[in-house]
């Protein structure tokens, strides 16, 4: 048995590359391969699933994808490990068991549930259970493990503990595990995809392979891929994962929080960057909940508005359409699109959006789309939409709570389906609220004068999660680190993104990244499901950052890092882009 446990994953999200399973197998050696289906939007689709037919709730797919790939994991001794179980982990485990059988192959299988908890005006509600289920599961000997709602980077600590015997008390270990698990469960973002760099990659991001982790025994890893696949694994590409949808330094986790601000990247050779110094500390006493419910119903209609008085064309619409179903409900953005003095009709419009939620389905339905069809001819000059009339459909709201961890009945079922009780941490600990360091009251002295985007010299990674955003920001070199940790406050932002401005944002320094963390409470209103945002899933936000045009130091370079480093030396080299 190699000292060296090597995690690859082949599912970011339900949806994901339908051949990863196959590409990771085919790709090079792996001990464990892993599946992440379950965000926080599938579990509202899993649960609408289950109202129709009480026997679903997992993600299918996977299913399909495991029939191709089932016989070379077996064969080679991958073991498999995903949460596609989603809200009926015994159900998957089942007919991946009938699958097996169909195919002639013998697997042992393995489950973990107790994550769902009964809550009577709830769609859906799951604890976030830890890794030490799916270790027993392992142990046990399962070839296939099936989990429900699990913390992601549960399906690479799980595999970890099973491998180098950890316990609860081994808390650098699980938090370095767990900096591992969670740069490769969001498939190829680790690897070049979504990168803000993307047109230095040496394929130009056209294809990144899966992301692998290499987890050592005292919970270091070095992250790569499969050699011959697309993308890249730098520093910058693992950077910009790790920032993804955290919060403070202080990342809580059922099974230990991981101090991020303790967390050290450096190359460790081509495709390869090692991470370690990773710091733990015990748990909370309490589990997060995960709750779904139907918000009610809702329908949208986009108008196009061309040439002149755009914003006296989307007032008039807006009083047509109030005066016709009622102003309760409705929603108007106008994208200001439009370009002046243009010879091309797409150039020259805009987009009023017009949203409408309500309890009532017809209301939303028809009633509201046929509404804003009847103004074809009677309301604004050149009047024209790009949907046509359409029933409401329903759209989900997602809250979280917090149960005491004791109140979660965590079960492993073994392959021979004994049920083991996972007992809770030994040890926990309240956790304060984090402390927000402000930033400088002065950057750096810098010479400005040279006008750009910020994007010349920062990368940024947003997401969501329920009705909150994240947005990190990371320095591509040590001087700009300097300039940006001084500059970039929470009262910056709030005039590059005005969205911002009015709502609570948090802001957290993760120095060892040369980066900062930016929270901000309720940008995306009742969750992603409801959200009526361009961008629901606040995805772009960094991009739109990045695009902003600022005042730049002139003193610091918008080149790669290696290839600024090397201009500095007089030894400028040719960058791959």
């Amino acid at each position: 048995m190699s000292a060296v446990l090597r995690v690859g994953n082949a599912s970011g999200f339900y949806g994901d590359r339908f051949a990863a399973w196959q590409e990771m197998l085919d790709g090079g050696e792996l001990d464990v391969l892993t599946g992440d289906y379950l965000a926080e939007l599938t579990m509202l689709i899993l649960g609408r699933d289950r109202m129709r037919d009480p026997s679903l709730g997992y993600a299918r797919t996977f299913l399909r994808q495991l029939e191709g790939v089932l016989g070379t994991a077996l064969d080679r001794g991958v073991r498999i490990v995903t949460n596609a179980g989603g809200l009926n982990p015994a159900g998957l485990a089942a007919a991946i068991g009938t699958l097996a059988d169909r195919l002639g192959l013998t697997a042992r299988i393995g489950y973990v549930e107790g994550d769902a908890l009964a809550r009577p005006d709830a769609l859906t509600a799951n604890a976030y259970l830890g890794a030490f289920g799916i270790a027993a599961c392992l142990d046990a000997g399962a070839d296939v493990v099936v989990t429900g709602r699990v913390t992601d980077a549960s399906l690479a600590v799980g595999p970890a503990i099973a491998r180098f015997g950890w316990g609860r008390y081994d808390l650098d270990a699980l938090a370095g595990a767990t900096v591992a698990g969670h740069l490769i469960e969001c498939g190829a973002q680790a690897t070049g995809g979504n990168f803000s760099f993307f047109t230095e990659l040496p394929d130009g991001g056209h294809r990144p392979g899966f992301p692998i982790a290499e987890i050592h025994p005292d919970g270091s890893s070095v992250l790569t891929k499969h050699p011959g696949t697309g993308g890249a694994v730098t520093v910058e590409t693992v950077t910009a994962q790790l920032l993804y949808e955290v919060a403070g330094p202080a990342y809580l986790g059922p099974d230990v929080v991981t101090r991020l601000d303790s967390v050290s990247l450096r190359p460790d050779g081509p495709d390869r960057v090692r991470v370690s110094g990773v710091r733990g500390t015990p748990p909370p006493d309490t589990l997060k909940v995960g709750i779904n419910n139907l918000g009610g119903f809702r329908n949208s209609m986009t108008f196009v508005l061309c040439g002149l008085d755009i914003p006296a064309k989307a007032a008039l619409v807006r009083r047509q359409l109030e005066e016709a179903v009622g102003a309760d409900g409705l929603e108007f953005t106008l994208a200001r699109t439009d370009h002046p003095d243009t010879g091309d009709t797409e150039a020259a419009s805009a987009l009023l959006h017009v949203h409408l939620r309500d309890g009532d389905k017809a209301r939303a339905g028809r009633a509201f789309s046929a509404a804003a069809v009847e103004l074809a001819l009677a309301s604004y000059p050149g009047c024209t939409l790009t949907t046509l009339p359409g029933d409401a459909t329903p759209y989900g709201v997602f809250t979280a709570d917090f149960v005491p961890q004791e109140a979660v009945p965590h079960v492993a079922v073994l392959p021979d389906g004994e049920r083991v009780p996972i007992p809770p941490p030994p040890v926990t600990c309240a956790q304060e609220p984090p402390a927000q360091p402000q930033a400088s009251a002065e950057a750096p002295s810098s010479t400005t004068g040279r006008r750009g985007p910020l994007g010349e010299l920062v990368g940024a990674r947003s997401g969501d999660k329920g009705g909150d955003a994240n947005l990190g920001v990371w320095a591509r070199t040590d001087a700009t680190w300097a300039w940006l940790r001084g500059w970039l406050t929470v009262e910056r932002l709030a005039g590059l993104l005005p969205e911002t401005a009015e709502l609570t944002v948090e802001r957290y320094e993760l120095p060892n990244l040369r980066a900062v963390n930016f929270v901000i409470r309720g940008l995306l209103g009742p969750g992603v499901a409801a959200s009526t945002r361009f961008d629901p899933q606040a995805k772009a936000l960094g991009e739109l950052l990045r695009s902003r045009v600022v005042e730049l130091p002139v003193e610091l370079s918008p080149d790669p890092p290696e290839q600024a480093a090397a201009s500095r030396s007089g030894t400028a080299r040719e960058v791959a882009v």
